[in-house]
C-alpha cells in the first residue's frame, strides 16, 4: 500500500503549495521540470507513435482484463484490487510530478508582468474592431499548406519570445504527433492534446489546415509547462501573432476573433460588427463549424466536456472548461498595456 499512501501524500502536498505559488515557479516550474521536460522528450521523440495514448488504452483495458483473469481463476479478486489501486496511484503521482504542479504556479500577468486592465465595453469593443480589420488583412490559402514549414516557424517565434514569456526554451523538444485516435477524439471535439506521462504534443489528424497552426501553438504551450487553456491560447496568439509565417498569423486571430465574437454577442452592434467580416473569412468559420458538425457525436462531446471541466476545475482553474474564453481578458490586457508592448517591442498590430 505504498504507492496509494505517497498518492494521498501527493494530494496533500498539491493543497498545501495552492497556498504558496511562488515555490513552485522557483522550485518546480522553473527548476525541476524544464529537466524532467527534456529527459522525457528525448525518450519519446524516436518513437513515431503516441506512448501517451498507448498508456491510456492500456489503464482503460487494464480492469478489463484483471476481470477477465479473475473470471479464468488466474488471480484473486483481493489481488487484482490492490494491483489496480497501485497502478492509479501510481499514475496519479507521476502526472503531478512529470508536468501537473504547474497547475499551482503564479497567473499570467504576474508571471510575465503584464499589467490587469478594467476593461469597458468602448475598450473592447475597439479592440474587437481592430482584430477584425486584422483577421480580414490576414486571410490565406492554406493551398500550399506545409506542416513541417509552419512547426519551424511556430518553434522560431517560441525562441525569440521565451524571455517575454518566461518560458526555459527549447525545454525538450516540441515534434507534434498525431493522435492515434483521432476519429474517436473528433466525436468529442478534441482538436489536440497534451502527453504529461512521455512529455508529447498531439494533433487531431482531423484539424483543418487553417486551424493547424493555432491548435499547434496551443498545444506547445502547455509543454512549455503553462497549464491554463486561457494562458495556453494567449501564449498560441502573442507567438503565431510574431511569426514570420502569414498562415500562422491569420489562424491564431481567426480562433482569437472567435472567442472576442461569441464574448461581443449580445452587443446592441454585434451584427454591425460580424458584418465587417470579410465573406473569405466568413467562409472559414463556417467550413470549419460544418467540418466539426459532422463528425461530432452530441452523447460523446457532452460526455468529455463535463469531464475536462471536472478535471480544470480539481487542478485549480475555477472557470473550467469556460477557461478556454479567459484569452479575451488576456488579449486584452496585452493591447491596453502599451509600456509591456514597447518594453518588449511587440507592437499590437
Amino acid at each position: 500500500m505504498i504507492l496509494p499512501l505517497l498518492a494521498i501524500a501527493t494530494f496533500a502536498c498539491s493543497r498545501v503549495i495552492y497556498h504558496h505559488p511562488e515555490w513552485i515557479e522557483k522550485y518546480y516550474s522553473e527548476g525541476l521540470y524544464p529537466f524532467l521536460a527534456r529527459i522525457l522528450s528525448v525518450i519519446s521523440k524516436p518513437v513515431p507513435f503516441s506512448l501517451d495514448d498507448i498508456l491510456y488504452l492500456v489503464l482503460i483495458l487494464l480492469p478489463f482484463i484483471l476481470i477477465t483473469l479473475i473470471l479464468l481463476k488466474k488471480t484473486s479478486l483481493k489481488r487484482s484490487g490492490i494491483q489496480l489501486l497501485n497502478v492509479y496511484a501510481a499514475m496519479y503521482i507521476l502526472f503531478y510530478l512529470l508536468w501537473g504542479f504547474n497547475y499551482f504556479r503564479p497567473g499570467l500577468s504576474e508571471r510575465i508582468g503584464l499589467t490587469e486592465t478594467k476593461v469597458d465595453e468602448q475598450k473592447f469593443l475597439q479592440v474587437l474592431e481592430q482584430l477584425i480589420d486584422k483577421t480580414n488583412r490576414l486571410q490565406c490559402s492554406f493551398d500550399d499548406f506545409d506542416k513541417e514549414k509552419i512547426d519551424l516557424a511556430i518553434e522560431e517565434s517560441y525562441k525569440n519570445l521565451s524571455p517575454v514569456l518566461k518560458i526555459h526554451y527549447p525545454m525538450g523538444n516540441r515534434t507534434d504527433k498525431k493522435i492515434t485516435f483521432s476519429s474517436f477524439y473528433a466525436k468529442t471535439g478534441i482538436t489536440g492534446y497534451f502527453g504529461p506521462f512521455f512529455n508529447e504534443v498531439h494533433v487531431n489528424k482531423k484539424v483543418l489546415p487553417v486551424e493547424f497552426p493555432y491548435v499547434l501553438a496551443h498545444e506547445k504551450a502547455h509543454q512549455l509547462g503553462i497549464t491554463s487553456e486561457a494562458e495556453a491560447n494567449f501564449y498560441s496568439w502573442l507567438v503565431c501573432n510574431n511569426s514570420s509565417s502569414q498562415q500562422v498569423r491569420y489562424s491564431v486571430n481567426l480562433f482569437i476573433l472567435y472567442h472576442f465574437l461569441l464574448q461581443a454577442y449580445n452587443a446592441d452592434n454585434y451584427k454591425e460588427l460580424a458584418g465587417k467580416l470579410s465573406p473569405e473569412v466568413k467562409n472559414d468559420f463556417r467550413n470549419i463549424q460544418q467540418h466539426w458538425k459532422e463528425l461530432r457525436n452530441e452523447t460523446l462531446d457532452k460526455t468529455a466536456s463535463k469531464v475536462n471541466d471536472a478535471y480544470l476545475k480539481t487542478n485549480k482553474i475555477k472557470e473550467g472548461i469556460k477557461d478556454y474564453r479567459g484569452v479575451v481578458k488576456h488579449v486584452m490586457n496585452f493591447s491596453l498595456d502599451s509600456t509591456f508592448q514597447q518594453q518588449h517591442n511587440l507592437m499590437y498590430r
